[in-house]
């Protein structure tokens, strides 16, 4: 049985990671965008031995050619990236991916990839990025929750504590969060207060 953290932070800089990761966070998301190559692979370096020190899951976002290079153990891909990701060498390297999805074809598609999750948003409306999806609400959690059987369904999309209860109450295994704690006045308290919400559901 694939389980998965409740609580999944993602963030746009490795020095989020060294900000917050020491409050308790267990699974984090690098996204990094429109930085160089070098820049790219010195902060998931960076990041991927911040991580291990502090005995947290680091995904990759994107950028799964370096995460194999500089052997970091999960990637997260969109539906773009599969289309140029090599799952062979994933798999060989023992490197586990989560994918994004959107809609039944694409779900079916990350499905018959055998991932260590699959993820649906936006759950609610999100001010992060412009999205040719609509919110998706929680009636397709529940249907992506059926679908995905015993595969960790992630919630991701303007997510916030309040919205959490509802979230996991239809199915998401894991709340995937970026502008609650990155616009937030004090994301270190904030992701405090996440890591305290989350962890009651796994009582």
């Amino acid at each position: 049985m694939k389980t998965l953290d409740p609580f999944y932070l993602i963030v746009g800089h490795v020095s989020r990671i060294e900000l917050l990761v020491p409050h308790g966070v267990n699974l984090v998301q690098l996204r990094i965008k429109d930085q160089p190559e070098d820049e790219i692979r010195r902060q998931i370096a960076r990041a991927r031995d911040f991580c291990a020190v502090h005995r947290a899951q680091l995904v990759v976002n994107d950028y799964w050619q370096a995460a194999l290079d500089l052997r970091c153990g999960f990637v997260h891909l969109g539906q773009e990236d599969m289309d140029d990701a090599d799952f062979a060498a994933l798999r060989r390297a023992g490197v586990r991916f989560g994918l994004s999805t959107h809609d039944e074809a694409e779900l079916d598609r990350a499905l018959s990839l055998d991932p260590a999750y699959v993820a649906l948003g936006p759950v609610y409306p999100t001010l992060l990025k412009k999205m040719k999806w609509g919110p998706q609400g929680l009636d397709r959690v529940r249907a992506w929750k059926k679908a995905a059987g015993g595969t960790p369904l992630v919630g991701i999309g303007g997510l916030t504590l309040d919205r959490l209860p509802g979230v996991f109450a239809a199915g998401a295994d894991s709340a995937a969060v970026v502008t609650d704690i990155q616009q937030a006045d004090d994301p270190e308290a904030r992701c405090r207060d996440w890591i305290a919400t989350t962890r009651e559901y796994l009582r």
